[in-house]
């Protein structure tokens, strides 16, 4: 039994890589030290995901002290709920059983998800959505088949059709979405949609972990700290054995 739960423990990493993502995943190379890419991607969220996607983890000051928003104008512009305070935690105004109802699960919690998803699979899913009339949202998405959620940001985007291929599935020839082309509809184009949803993403990661810019450089003032000691002692072990011979 010991044997078999080793095993068991050794094969766990492999078989979570094998059961990685079968869509190549675009890189989002995002930069959480880009203050205007942070303050942009919270403008998106709040106007565009915040009505449905809570970050519940997550305060209004918090987030304006961290990014650079100035208090009045986050109240102003990124605090929808008029009985919400600026010191409140970030929790959507949608009834968790009405959004169950309508979308068959409540909305996912968003505080977390680049943590748990990855940003890259964040910024290939968010430009993936493709109209579907057979889905219930008219859309699909070729990084999570069948989505249960609407492309909130086809306004930006436009409408995006899917790009067909014929090939080989269990055997048989099949249509594969394997890409999608915009319509032209949407309010930015293709380069300024990839860079709205990074900005997206990128306040995205800033949510998962507020502290990673703080904690990195805490991290180079410790190693440099740690190299000015080990100088320290070198030239006192030097010196004890100096008398010592």
């Amino acid at each position: 039994m010991k044997k078999w739960i080793v095993i068991l423990f050794v094969m766990l990493p492999a078989l979570a890589m094998a059961a990685g993502p079968k869509v190549p995943l675009d890189k989002a190379n995002n930069d959480m030290s880009d203050q205007a890419s942070l303050q942009n991607g919270a403008k998106i969220f709040m106007n565009y995901c915040f009505a449905c996607h809570a970050t519940q983890y997550q305060r209004y000051e918090r987030v304006a002290r961290d990014i650079g928003i100035p208090l009045d104008l986050m109240k102003e512009n990124l605090i929808f709920n008029p009985e919400a305070k600026v010191g409140d935690l970030m929790l959507s105004a949608i009834p968790q059983e009405s959004a169950a109802k309508w979308f068959g699960a409540p909305p996912p919690d968003l505080t977390l998800v680049a943590r748990v998803r990855g940003t890259d699979w964040l910024y290939t899913y968010l430009r993936s959505f493709y109209a579907d009339p057979a889905r219930p949202f008219g859309v699909n998405n070729i990084v999570f088949p069948s989505v249960g959620m609407p492309h909130v940001l086809e306004e930006l985007q436009g409408i995006p059709q899917p790009v067909y291929e014929t090939k080989m599935v269990d055997g048989k020839e099949k249509q594969v979405v394997v890409g999608i082309e915009t319509d032209g509809s949407g309010e930015l184009n293709t380069e300024e949609y990839d860079a709205a949803v990074r900005d997206l993403v990128n306040f995205l990661q800033y949510s998962g972990d507020p502290v990673k810019l703080e904690r990195e450089a805490l991290g180079w003032w410790v190693m440099a700290f740690l190299v000015i000691l080990s100088i320290v002692f070198v030239l006192l072990k030097k010196e004890y054995w100096r008398d010592v011979h």
